[in-house]
């Protein structure tokens, strides 16, 4: 994990030449086919050195959720395990990280509603969010109206408050601690 040009691919190219391992790529936006340049994609000559997974599976007007992405790494995780293949996984979002080595159920979404909420103004969204939420400012940005957005959306519909969430969160990472994990994690400043 790491900042975009920080060396991640590098390091995990090399890493994986050596070892004989795949790369699965733990990015947001790798996942769309055609961003290639400001998502520091890996290109066709690293790809063809080493087996490259979750980079360009979907359009960019296709929407691809977390949900999605651990889904499909989930499924390339078992596969890759089950011909008892090594695998490196390397990239900037650490949301999806956890997708796939933490027990988190991504909350759903509701097209329709994410529409309405994109279209309100984000003061009173805000408003909305402290009056059910007192304590959410802690664990939502309340400037970045994405982040606004979708914590209003899971609380319509779950009714599951963010500061709630941010704690449930963190029990379920201290509970799933396991010293000895299947991968071996670098981290880069």
């Amino acid at each position: 994990m790491g900042p975009t040009a920080s060396g991640k691919s590098e390091v995990a190219l090399a890493l994986a030449e050596e070892s004989g391992a795949d790369i699965l790529s733990v990015d947001s936006m790798q996942v769309y086919r055609g961003m290639d340049i400001g998502t520091a994609k890996p290109d066709l000559a690293a790809r063809a050195r080493v087996n490259h997974h979750l980079i360009d599976l979907v359009e960019p007007e296709t929407a691809f959720t977390v949900a999605d992405y651990q889904a499909a790494g989930l499924d390339v995780l078992h596969r890759l395990a089950t011909a008892d293949r090594r695998v490196i996984l390397v990239g900037g979002s650490g949301l999806h990280l956890r997708s796939l080595v933490d027990p988190i159920n991504p909350p759903p979404t509701d097209p329709g509603l994410r529409a309405d909420l994109e279209a309100a103004r984000l003061d009173s969204l805000v408003a909305e969010l402290l009056a059910r939420d007192p304590d959410s400012g802690g664990v939502v940005d309340l400037a970045n109206r994405r982040r606004v957005v979708r914590a209003v959306e899971i609380l319509r519909l779950t009714g599951a408050t963010p500061s709630a969430r941010a704690a449930a969160d963190e029990r379920s990472r201290l509970d799933a601690y396991r010293p000895a994990r299947p991968f071996v994690a670098v981290g880069f400043d």
